[in-house]
């Protein structure tokens, strides 16, 4: 009696432990179909494998501040998750400088991601573990949630302020028309510090706008435009000053066309070649000196992350939040 106590006791121990595995996603044997994500390592110049979930959960601690509402990190946690599976189900991207890999850990391609040792570095040993659980939890609790619209997963952009003005179409920032990333109202957005200054001397501006011709675009044909002369002139104050001219706005209110001298220009191309936060500016000249006030952070469109953390604070979910930035989509379980 004893023994087959025993062994039933067993058989139980070994059912929680196959529960276990299978929920945190570790990878034994009879779980192959597990999706991996090869991830190419800037700093070492190496290609990884890990199972998804622990792919996600590197890209909010480091896309996201941890100190934010689980509800935020565990929005950040569904459009992370949706980015890359999109990615992967399209075959990666054509002509890719990581081949190979399915993305890197640069922002700037697609999504920044840490390992635990980076955060340990970035947060501090007890920190560390305060977060880590946090994260796990934000991630844990969405496993295997994605956003679609018609039934297929969406591209889901997302910045790190848009400074309270509301987000923007994505049509007025890479002129292509997506129905799910409309600009919507953003009534929370916690940023601490949403206008930033940027000062430049006149002369450095002067040489930048040089470098510019070859960006510079007529609004209809996309190509090189100069002002006529008697049009420009009137928008030159002083000799070497450069001039600024806002010329369009977006439906949001920021500058979408602008005048630099003669030059017509996408404000997103002045952005670009000043390292600016944002695309709402505003442009001051003081002697010597250009100053320029940026309101927000990123191009606008999509989710807001501070105001996904506004929004946590006044007690919406999660599934809200991102419902609420990326119109018309669906939570669905894969």
């Amino acid at each position: 009696m004893r023994r087959l106590a025993g062994f039933v006791f067993l058989i139980f121990l070994l059912g929680l432990s196959l529960i276990y595995l299978k929920k945190y996603g570790i990878l034994i044997p009879e779980q192959k179909e597990l999706l991996q994500v090869r991830l190419y390592r800037h700093k070492t110049g190496e290609i990884i494998s890990l199972p998804l979930e622990d792919y996600i959960y590197g890209v909010v601690a480091a896309e996201m501040p941890a100190a934010f509402p689980e509800e935020a990190l565990k929005a950040q946690a569904v459009a992370a998750r949706t980015y890359i599976l999109k990615r992967i189900k399209a075959g990666g991207l054509a002509n890719n400088i990581h081949p190979g890999a399915d993305i890197c850990d640069d922002y700037r391609h697609g999504q920044a991601w840490a390992s635990p040792q980076e955060m340990r570095n970035r947060w501090g040993l007890i920190d560390y573990y305060r977060y880590h659980q946090k994260i796990k939890r934000s991630v844990e609790n969405t496993r295997g949630t994605v956003l679609t619209y018609q039934g297929q997963l969406i591209d889901p952009v997302y910045h790190s302020s848009c400074g309270g003005r509301g987000t923007e179409n994505a049509v007025e920032v890479w002129q292509d028309e997506v129905p799910y990333l409309k600009g919507v109202s953003c009534p929370y957005c916690a940023d601490p510090a949403p206008v930033q200054t940027v000062s430049l001397k006149t002369s450095k501006l002067n040489y930048l706008l040089k470098s510019m011709s070859a960006m510079a675009i007529n609004k209809e044909n996309r190509r090189p435009q100069h002002l006529p002369a008697k049009e420009s002139a009137g928008l030159q104050k002083e000799k070497n000053l450069p001039s600024f001219v806002v010329l369009t706005f977006t439906t949001s209110g920021r500058p979408k066309i602008v005048c630099l001298n003669d030059q017509v220009i996408l404000a997103t191309t002045m952005r670009d070649l000043l390292g600016l936060r944002s695309t709402d500016f505003t442009w001051e000249t003081t002697g010597n000196q250009v100053e320029i006030n940026t309101r927000g952070y990123g191009h606008a469109v999509g989710m807001c992350q501070y105001g996904a953390k506004g929004m946590a604070l006044h007690g919406w979910t999660f599934a809200q939040i991102l419902t609420h930035y990326y119109t018309g989509v669906e939570l669905t379980k894969l």
